[in-house]
């Protein structure tokens, strides 16, 4: 008999599964608030449970977490697991604290197909997607783990915040995220708001539209490029989905997303895409004159962690701070995200894990370094599109 992990259910789905078990809904939510609410693995434990039920579901069910292969604690706080997810694959997810917020960084793939050129993920290549279970497994681990150091001793939760951040394109693995999301969002599992989880995207703009449909969290793009010729450089996916098409489904996402902005981070590469004319050129791109006109948004400019492979740079910090006063005075908002954890390999675009590579991107990722695009004022953004 093959035995079915809880973990890959949302709500409705273990109600499906309890009915078929011949019990009632409730019954399905008193188990879905131990499993995700109390962290119970154990079905003596649920003692509200009937007595019958408890004795088919350790028959024949179980909650699955991962092996956890190694974890390392950064001085800022910052800790990193590394998950066994099978086959000589391995995983990676991140945990932030800062002040009174705890943010979760989950993986979505074993890899990634994408293949960001700034991205050490990428360079690793991609394996196979994770299983709704796996992705919550993540979540689950952490959440409960946390709560019983004494750091975190009585607290009701310690992960407030959970980005979709981790290793691999997430809607390229939609139908696992999709019930992943809403567990996160159910008020019988983690409760988090849709303001505080975050589906990062490098640009998949069907998969943007239906997830505007089925279930609109938080949106942060991917798009460290003002022009169709760098970004298809830097972020290949651009050459199926350009610019104009990507900002067209920002428009349409803000008309369901629970803040009114979409997040576009950018990724600061020393002598790429880091000039004033750059940020002019950005300006220009999510203003009333852009493609699709004003996109409301905030950039979030990121300190690029160099790995020897990239053949890239960091910018440095006086050319990511003239970058960033162009976008201020442009009317746009615009931080810079505080570097954490860079010491355990933990920060935005280090997580490699074990992946064994089904896309031979080594050879995709080193047939030629990335090209310069000189850019003027009057640039457009469609230079280089086919």
């Amino acid at each position: 008999m093959t035995v079915v992990n809880l973990l890959d259910f949302d709500l409705d789905g273990l109600a499906a599964y309890c009915e078929g078990l011949g019990e009632k809904r409730f019954r399905a939510v008193q188990l879905f608030r131990w499993i995700h609410q109390r962290g119970a693995r154990d079905f003596e434990q649920m003692t509200d449970l009937a007595k019958s039920l408890r004795a088919k579901l350790a028959s024949q069910a179980e909650v699955r977490p991962l092996p956890v292969l190694s974890e390392h604690r950064s001085s800022d706080g910052t800790v990193k697991w590394l998950f066994d997810v099978g086959a000589g694959n391995a995983v990676e997810s991140v945990f932030i604290p800062e002040g009174d917020r705890g943010t979760l960084c989950v993986s979505s793939q074993a890899g990634c197909a994408v293949g960001c050129r700034f991205c050490s993920t990428g360079h690793q290549g991609f394996s196979r997607n994770l299983s709704t279970g796996e992705i919550l497994a993540q979540l689950w681990f952490a959440e409960h783990t946390l709560r019983g150091e004494p750091a975190h001793a009585g607290a009701d939760r310690v992960i407030t915040n959970v980005v979709m951040m981790g290793m691999g394109e997430p809607l390229q693995n939609y139908s696992a995220l999709v019930p992943a999301l809403r567990v996160m969002l159910d008020d019988h599992g983690y409760g988090l708001s849709r303001r505080r989880v975050t589906v990062s995207t490098s640009g998949v703009v069907p998969m943007m539209d239906r997830l505007r449909e089925d279930v609109p969290v938080a949106l942060a793009v991917s798009l460290h490029a003002p022009l169709d010729a760098l970004r298809d450089e830097l972020v290949p996916l651009n050459r199926k989905y350009p610019l104009h098409e990507l900002l067209g489904a920002c428009q349409r996402y803000l008309e369901a997303a629970p803040r009114d902005f979409i997040t576009f981070e950018y990724c600061m590469l020393d002598g790429v895409n880091d000039t004033e004319a750059h940020a002019r050129a950005l300006l220009k791109l999510v203003g009333a004159a852009g493609p699709v006109g004003r996109v409301p948004c905030k950039f979030n400019l990121i300190p690029f962690n160099p790995f020897p492979a990239s053949g890239l740079l960091r910018s440095s910090d006086e050319r990511v701070q003239a970058f960033a006063a162009v976008l201020i005075e442009g009317g746009l908002v615009t931080t810079v995200r505080k570097t954490r954890g860079d010491d355990i390999d933990a920060a935005c675009g280090q997580l490699a894990g074990e992946v064994q590579d089904r896309t031979r991107v080594h050879e995709r990722l080193t047939r030629a370094p990335v090209r310069v695009v000189r850019i003027s004022s009057d640039t457009p953004a469609s230079l280089g599109q086919d």
